[in-house]
């Protein structure tokens, strides 16, 4: 959906009104109409809607007003230039147009000025209506997208331009349409030019548009013409820079969106990414948010933005050309531990089963690691913490048995205080680790399921818990209750139960 209108930018200025001028030969809304996209709207007025947003010099032919402002210093490329003859006519054929006569049928000179604010209302109803498949097609082949084209090239006021960038990101929405945009000659250009501005919402709106494409079958189209260096080093300095929550969710959403997309995608758009330094960023973006989670700077709004980075890095990490970069990252790497060891997780739980998933995947390409943090029983509390909130995720749950069947097999070569400490962890938290088997259980039903390597971590990750346990009760009497005074304390029931379900799984 489009995000919902705001007032424009005081820094910004205001169009001229001429820019905007209108006729009154326009029919009227239909009485009754209240403009809801669930009601069937009059062809015809969708039409005035369009010629309403149309500039009146171009109504009057003043080409010579749209031409785009020129690119940035020394980019400038084929990736601007616009077949301004091929529009202007399909523009001037729609400006001739009548439907059944009722356009001409009042005095065309009764005209009279329409400036922001009414420009402001037609876009907003068209933007609406184009959430409907029905009405953006209708829009599309009635001109939409020239009207809106033109605008672009004239538009000195930042509320307009968001309007246009909205209602073509909602007529992206729909196949016919979206390959309708790829077809009007030089849309796509002023779009990416768009990402140029300073004002937040138009570049939400750009960046919004740019991601509802990269799933698409027009992602091709659009990766050759985000291609060029300085619209990418853009994108990445709107990511780095903006202190706009919204804004930031919505250009870090286009960063996911590339990574997730097709295999054709992915090697045009990554390469000069990787190299401008995308990795870099995500760490230090990911840094930010995580230090934002004390309960002095905790902030809701926000947990969204750390779940993308998390998903984009996520997503980097399984692609073969640049998994070994991400791996290797060792700061990356000690913020995923940080985040898993959280004591409330509760409110940002997606990001720390994402984060579980994503070291899962570092620990299978450096498997070294592993030896850092087996010692460490915060992570593994942390980690057993984190099953509650997988209860659905059947990957992400095998990613934590996976991380720890590496941690346990370490743990059982540790001297008897930390493998006090560590029994310690595993009974208090028992009731966890076997609400988990029984979901396990219930997949298990699933011949699938039964073969899969991810039933052989958890195994492992099982049979490492009784190795501990066994070893823990050969330990000498006094040395448990010396051990449980010093703040460890262990119940010797809780061990028992919990070796009496962790063999009944490893024998299944």
């Amino acid at each position: 959906m489009s995000i919902p209108p705001e007032s424009p930018s005081e820094h910004n200025e205001e169009a001229p009104e001429q820019e905007f001028q209108s006729s009154t030969h326009h029919p009227p809304a239909p009485s009754g109409e209240l403009f809801d996209i669930t009601t069937t709207v009059d062809p015809a007025y969708i039409i005035s809607l369009i010629r309403n947003l149309l500039p009146e010099n171009v109504k009057h032919g003043e080409r010579s007003k749209l031409t785009t402002s020129s690119p940035p210093e020394n980019e400038g490329d084929q990736s601007w230039s616009i077949d301004e003859s091929k529009n202007m006519k399909n523009v001037e054929t729609f400006v001739k147009q009548s439907v059944d006569d009722k356009f001409y049928c009042q005095n065309e000179r009764e005209d009279v000025a329409v400036g922001e604010e009414a420009w402001e209302e037609f876009g907003c109803i068209l933007w609406d209506l184009a959430a409907s498949k029905t009405h953006a097609e209708f829009m599309v082949e009635n001109f939409a997208l020239e009207v809106l084209l033109a605008t672009l090239m004239v538009s000195k006021s930042a509320r307009i331009t968001e309007i246009n960038l909205g209602i073509i990101g909602n007529l992206a929405c729909h196949d016919v349409s979206r390959k309708k945009i790829t077809t009007t000659d030089g849309l796509i250009g002023a779009v990416l030019q768009q990402l140029f501005l300073d004002d937040t919402a138009c570049l939400c709106e750009a960046c919004r548009l740019i991601t509802l494409f990269l799933p698409s079958n027009e992602c091709g189209f659009l990766a050759e013409a985000l291609q060029p260096e300085h619209i990418l080093s853009r994108i990445l300095w709107i990511v780095e820079n903006t202190l706009n929550i919204q804004l930031l969710e919505k250009s870090i959403n286009l960063l996911l969106a590339i990574a997730q997309s097709k295999q054709d995608v992915v090697a045009i758009l990554l390469p000069p990414l990787i190299k401008l330094g995308l990795p870099r960023s995500l760490v230090d973006l990911l840094s930010v948010e995580i230090s934002k989670l004390t309960p002095e700077e905790r902030s809701p709004e926000r947990y969204s933005i750390l779940d993308l980075i998390l998903q984009t890095v996520e997503a980097l990490s399984v692609i073969d050309d640049y998994s070994q970069e991400i791996c290797s990252n060792k700061e990356l790497f000690q913020l995923l531990v940080q985040l898993i060891k959280h004591p409330d997780k509760a409110e940002f739980a997606n990001s720390c089963v994402t984060a579980s998933v994503l070291t899962a995947n570092i620990l299978t390409d450096v498997t070294d690691l592993a030896l850092e943090i087996s010692q460490d029983t915060l992570f593994l509390e942390g980690l057993l913490g984190v099953f509650p909130f997988a209860s659905d995720d059947t990957e992400a749950r095998s990613a934590i048995w996976s991380i720890l069947a590496r941690l346990l097999v370490r743990i059982q070569k540790t001297d008897p205080s930390n493998l006090h400490q560590h029994v310690s962890v595993l009974t208090s938290t028992s009731e966890v680790v076997e609400d988990e088997l029984l979901i396990y259980d219930v997949d298990d039903s699933s011949e699938d399921h039964r073969s899969s390597t991810k039933l052989t971590a958890r195994t492992f990750a099982l049979n490492g818990i009784v190795e501990i346990l066994s070893r823990w009760r050969t330990l000498d009497d006094r040395m448990k209750g010396t051990l449980s005074m010093e703040g460890c304390y262990v119940n010797e029931g809780e061990v028992d139960k919990m070796l009496h379900y962790c063999y009944k799984y490893t024998n299944k």
